[in-house]
């Protein structure tokens, strides 16, 4: 008997009338639902103008409670006010999405008391495994997932010290690398822009590549600038008027991120600065922004959608069982633009 929906007595599509309606078996409806990759694409098509055309919804939370899987993914990232994280997190959901998984976002605005809660949520709300950002959250956070046996992969971030599933790169390395070249144009006063470093391990190391430069270079680690923002262009922006106001200012700014670059090097233009030949400024992340700037900005480029689509594959392969998965650490390279010059003479 069609079961039917609670307003008006109207039949409710099953699997069993689109497989009709294509011509096709019930479990060949599921492959197309559920794994569309593994069917051809002549009866993938059928399937769903099937769908579309009986106004098919599969019984998401029937499935749930018979396979104890939902086959939604939970991703929570510290912010969506700017494109920092859209590039991995639309790679991560386009692999998702070929195997047949929902993607969950949410977003912790970079406070660890609302990241536990998400995770929490989340993991209620019957999410499979979970993207994280970074490592830093209380251990509490970890033992509950693992009891729970929800697999979850840490992103943005690779440390083989720790023991969580990782797909990123070392951020320490990172920012030592851009430090060494700005010290090797002369720089020798500099100044940092960065995120809170107390609750971001990704800021942090950041903060800690550039003093690993300066202490290689015979610089005085405790030398160095820093002031800790809010990731904003107008944060950036107010940083960087703070920085030249010193008594002695920097001759080279090293942003921990992209938006705060920009952020400065509209305050310098802004200050009738000429950028570089008076002030070096540089970035970290390579989002599109970087190359549109006023003056192109030297930054760091990370591997975003490799790393969101790596992560996919990774908690894919958790929640498959076979073969185990494995922490895996992406190149983050330099890429050399128009802020960065030789230190200002004198």
């Amino acid at each position: 008997m069609d079961k039917t929906d609670k307003t008006g007595g109207v039949p409710v599509p099953t699997v069993a009338d689109v497989a009709a309606a294509a011509g096709v078996s019930t479990a060949t409806v599921s492959r197309c639902l559920n794994s569309p990759g593994v069917v051809s694409e002549k009866t993938l098509k059928k399937v769903l103008e099937a769908v579309d055309r009986l106004g098919y919804a599969p019984n998401f939370s029937a499935r749930a409670l018979a396979s104890n899987r939902t086959n939604m993914i939970g991703a929570i990232i510290p912010t969506m006010e700017n494109a920092i994280f859209a590039r991995g997190l639309q790679a991560f959901q386009e692999e998702l999405q070929k195997n047949g998984r929902t993607l969950l976002v949410a977003s912790s605005s970079y406070r660890s008391d609302l990241e536990e809660e998400q995770i929490r949520a989340l993991t209620a709300r019957g999410a499979d495994a979970l993207l994280l950002i970074g490592y830093h959250r209380d251990s509490r956070l970890y033992e509950f997932l693992e009891k729970r046996r929800i697999p979850y992969v840490v992103a943005w971030a690779y440390d083989p010290a720790k023991p969580h599933l990782s797909v990123g790169f070392n951020n320490r390395a990172a920012m030592r690398q851009l430090a060494d070249e700005v010290i090797g144009k002369g720089h020798r006063k500099l100044a940092c822009i960065s995120a809170d470093t107390a609750e971001n391990d990704r800021a942090r190391e950041r903060v800690n590549g550039i003093r690993d430069a300066m202490e290689a270079a015979g610089l005085d680690p405790a030398s160095l600038d820093i002031i800790e923002t809010s990731y904003a262009i107008d944060a950036g922006d107010a940083a960087f008027r703070a920085l030249v106001g010193a008594k002695t200012p920097p001759t080279a700014v090293i942003c921990g991120n992209d938006v705060l670059a920009v952020g400065a090097l509209r305050a310098a233009l802004a200050l009738g600065m000429n950028v570089p030949e008076d002030v070096s400024i540089t970035g970290f992340d390579n989002i599109e922004l970087a190359g549109l700037a006023p003056v192109p900005l030297t930054t760091v480029h990370v591997p975003h959608r490799r790393m969101g689509q790596f992560a996919a594959q990774a908690l894919l392969a958790a929640l498959g069982g076979t073969p185990p998965p494995h922490s895996t650490e992406l190149p983050a390279e330099l890429c050399l633009r128009a802020t960065l010059a030789r230190a200002p003479a004198g």
